[in-house]
């Protein structure tokens, strides 16, 4: 739509993940670089982790695109599995041909006979596990014994697990201390800079021909404010920014468009963990003889809240996310993201009720300790 506007040869801010769009700040390369260490060397797990929209997947095509042609990949994205499946869901990624209602000890059988007649054709095999934080730790175990596939002096199968931050707060669960000492090689990629952010949005520009100052720096430093350093958020923002100034016929983006947009968008898409909490906190002066009662309420609609954001902001990042993990997924893995996304509205629209209740509450309340 304003690509011809602003003379690009493609949309600059796509927010489906594109590897040849990856901006290699410092974060990013020494993430690359203990990733690639780490398959190099097969040696345990790798693990990274860092917030959404930062990146991460991005970052594992990029790496995809440099794997070596002797090497097996399969990439596991539906992790809302029990443990008993896990290991089928491995043979249907590698294409590895079982029978329905195979046993788990036939299944891991299977897997180990596929990872010998690879090892002896002289191919690596790496298994891929995104959106690692919602594996349960059961799961997580049977990971772990995964690990046991090897040889005398060499693993059969590497491993590499990602997700967001709370993956290595499980992980530092002492019920898998075991799983945390597999894991050889470990990163956390962090969000950008106000410096980084006015590089990645500079970069983007140029890589899609155009003009790299069209954003003021005002607008990137507002840009930045916003987004946190999140890149998927400072797409949206930039994105969302471009149509803008194209109906408003202008060839440079100010902060007066970018207010615009943020207006218009009423937060949603453009949350951070921080402006969440700003977001959440609600304008109440209780009395002081119910204070502990009131103070008690507040806590609770602040939280759901809170909750009801976050959930409204996966809810959209995850549809974001579908385009991309098309790439890698079968009709049956779809049809199985697809039963997630209505589970997820249920909840949504279950979230919604609920807080009514509980708001409607807290105002009688309210209104019955305002009384004389």
């Amino acid at each position: 739509m304003y690509t011809q506007f602003y003379n690009f040869k493609e949309k600059p801010f796509n927010l489906v993940p594109n590897p040849a769009y990856l901006f290699l700040s410092s974060k990013h390369e020494n993430a690359l670089t203990y990733l690639e260490y780490g398959l190099s060397e097969k040696i345990g797990f790798v693990m990274l982790t860092g917030e959404i929209g930062i990146g991460k997947t991005t970052l594992v095509r990029h790496l995809l695109n440099q794997v070596e042609a002797d090497t097996d990949v399969a990439v596991i994205f539906n992790t809302n599995v029990i443990s008993s499946d896990l290991i089928t869901l491995i043979l249907n990624e590698f294409e590895i041909e079982f029978k329905e209602g195979i046993s788990k000890g036939s299944a891991l059988a299977l897997l180990y006979d596929f990872l010998i007649k690879k090892y002896s054709q002289g191919r690596k095999v790496l298994l891929i596990i995104d959106e690692a934080q919602n594996l349960s730790g059961e799961v997580l175990e049977e990971i772990r014994m995964l690990s046991n596939l090897q040889t005398d002096d060499e693993m059969l199968l590497q491993i590499m697990i990602v997700g967001q931050p709370q993956l290595k707060d499980k992980i530092n669960d002492p019920s898998l201390e075991q799983f945390a000492q597999r894991i050889a090689v470990s990163h956390h990629l962090s969000a950008l800079t106000l410096e980084e952010t006015a590089e990645y949005i500079a970069f983007r520009l140029k890589k899609a021909g155009g003009d790299p100052s069209i954003f003021s720096y005002e607008t990137v430093e507002k840009i930045y404010e916003v987004s946190k350093g999140i890149p998927r958020t400072i797409n949206l923002l930039c994105d969302a920014s471009l149509v803008y100034g194209f109906a408003d016929e202008k060839k440079f983006i100010d902060t007066q468009i970018l207010d615009q947009v943020i207006e218009d968008k009423g937060g949603m898409g453009v949350f951070t963990k921080d402006n969440i909490k700003k977001k959440a906190l609600p304008d109440v002066q209780a009395a002081e003889e119910h204070k502990t009662l009131n103070q008690d309420l507040l806590r609770r609609v602040t939280d759901l809240e809170t909750s009801f954001s976050q959930l409204k902001e996966v809810y959209h990042n995850y549809i974001g996310e579908m385009e991309s993990r098309a790439q890698f997924c079968r009709d049956e893995m779809m049809n199985q993201m697809k039963e997630t996304v209505k589970f997820e509205r249920q909840q949504n629209k279950q979230l919604s009720y609920e807080y009514g209740k509980l708001k409607e509450r807290y105002r009688l309340l309210l209104n019955k300790f305002k009384k004389p």
